[in-house]
């Protein structure tokens, strides 16, 4: 699915008012008609005198909208009462005409009063409140002890179930960072597309469910979105094709370089979620001293030993690793790998001799810090790295504005590689600014040993010929509704990486048969 910016939507509204001449209003009235049929839907039983609704509108155009839905609301035998969060001098000419209406019924717009204990009253009463006070064009910060501020707070407490209009008040459209203070909303019916700060940030988490409703621009008004959604048909298209009568040697083969004495488990989910994922033949190289254990645990990969110093791999596994990977498509480096100044060179020495695509997770990536160039120098190879926003920041990346995919873009594209920013959203951005955005995941996978698996299923996709940015996002996608599974079967708290693996051919069966 498209995500849009606010510079974006206001275009295409234009366009819609000012070439095609579709009356503004009627964009309004259509948008009205989302947002009250959503808050019909949330109220108990049929409308009536016992169903109240409360709705806050701002002074501009989502203002507008709010006053217009809560017409249609009374009409549909609601009791309901509209809030002007603002000035009434500065309503829009449509907001205006909205209020006209609304009072044609018999509804007054009254002005928002944090003190009046009548109108918080009716509000903490209200079956369903409508958040309509700022939308997608808000740039400031909203002090919280503001009347606008005081209202979204009220909002807040209320009981009642919260619908917003195009956006949730507070939240930066394009970024979903919070501007000092916002709604959180149990639904939020979006206009046209959805918004880029309903699907990242905290705007994803504040969105509630989120519905895009059709206010009749047309068709072939659109906009050429550099962000989206990632959703099962995208994982469907991205999957390798795998040939009927292939052999093992079809399906990609993937050598996996990490562990140490005591981090035996990291490359051991990496190389089954590989295998569990379709790769023909996976390789684990380890350091020797662990290499029974790998052996033991690894039925379906392949391990073999490697040169070790004080526990962790030796700068002198260089010759043997590449040897290997002349035979492979795809190098996973990092899982378990430990830190070390030997470690950092071995890493460093195998990105800068290979020219096998290479796709870089925890202390792989970490062996970058400080060595940045080492990255640069693979621009025209690919290279995709998967860090959380701790190893983001150790080489380099800027979170500090609070824009994870201005962050991320700006990233991928100074270093000319594929970025996974871990997260609640997982941002994947190419170096040319494209951005995919996860949809799948819970709280079950922010466990150790998630990042070696979601490695894994990357890593198998690219070697079994997936595209580079697809291998990632679809890999992203399988990763977190693998670990959906798990949770429905065992709860997000009881679930572990090794279900995670476990649940992949379900994910996979989903996607593959269209469910």
């Amino acid at each position: 699915m498209k995500l849009a910016t606010a510079a974006e939507m206001k275009e295409l509204d234009r366009q819609a008012i000012e070439e095609r001449h579709i009356p503004s209003i009627d964009l309004m009235e259509r948008a009205a008609e989302g947002v009250a049929e959503a808050v019909l839907r949330l109220l108990p039983g049929h409308p009536g005198k016992h169903c109240r609704v409360s709705v806050f509108c701002g002074a501009g155009n989502n203002g507008g909208d709010g006053i217009a839905a809560a017409r249609l609301l009374f009409l549909a035998g609601v009791r309901v009462r509209a809030f002007l969060v603002g000035n009434y001098e500065k309503l829009t000419p449509d907001a205006l005409e909205e209020t006209r209406r609304l009072s044609e019924c018999g509804v007054e717009l009254e002005p928002y009063d944090p003190e009046n204990l009548n109108q918080s009253a009716w509000a903490r009463g209200s079956h369903v409140l409508v958040d309509a006070v700022f939308g997608v064009g808000l740039s400031r910060e909203i002090a919280p002890e503001s009347r606008f501020g005081r209202a979204i707070r009220l909002m807040n407490e209320c009981p009642g179930a919260v619908v917003a209009a195009d956006i949730v008040s507070g939240v930066e459209t394009d970024t979903g960072r919070v501007l000092g203070c916002a709604v959180k909303a149990d639904k939020t019916i979006t206009f046209t597309y959805k918004k880029i700060g309903q699907a990242i940030g905290d705007g994803a988490l504040l969105s509630g469910d989120v519905t895009v409703w059709d206010i009749g621009i047309p068709k072939d008004l659109y906009i050429t979105s550099r962000a989206q959604t990632v959703e099962s048909a995208f994982v469907r298209d991205a999957l390798p094709r795998r040939k009927l009568d292939g052999h093992k040697g079809d399906f990609g083969k993937l050598l996996v370089i990490g562990g140490a004495v005591g981090y035996t488990g990291a490359p051991y989910l990496t190389a089954s979620a590989a295998v569990r994922s379709g790769c023909g033949l996976v390789y684990l190289g380890v350091p020797e001293s662990i290499w029974a254990v790998e052996a033991e645990k690894c039925v379906s990969a392949m391990p073999f030993p490697l040169p070790e110093k004080n526990e962790l791999l030796s700068d002198k596994a260089l010759q043997q690793i590449l040897e290997k990977l002349d035979i492979c498509d795809v190098l996973a480096l990092g899982p378990g790998l430990g830190r070390s100044d030997r470690v950092t060179r071995l890493a460093c020495d195998l990105l800068r001799q290979t020219e096998k695509p290479v796709v870089l997770d925890a202390d792989g990536i970490n062996a970058l810090e400080g060595h940045i160039d080492v990255l640069d120098a693979r621009r025209g190879r690919v290279t995709i790295l998967t860090p959380h926003d701790g190893e983001f920041a150790r080489i380099g990346g800027d979170l500090s504005g609070g824009d994870r995919l201005a962050a991320a873009r700006n990233f991928a594209a100074a270093h000319g590689c594929i970025l996974v920013l871990k997260g609640h959203r997982t941002v994947t951005v190419g170096p040319e600014g494209n951005a995919l955005v996860n949809t799948t995941g819970n709280s079950g996978l922010a466990k150790g040993g998630s990042g070696d698996v979601l490695t894994g299923v990357i890593a198998s996709l690219l070697a079994q010929g997936a595209s580079p940015i697809r291998a990632a996002a679809a890999g992203v996608w399988l990763h977190g509704r693998a670990g959906d599974l798990a949770a429905e079967e065992l709860t997000a708290y009881g679930m572990t990486p090794e279900n995670v693996v476990g649940h992949l051919p379900r994910a996979f069966l989903e996607v593959t048969s269209g469910k």
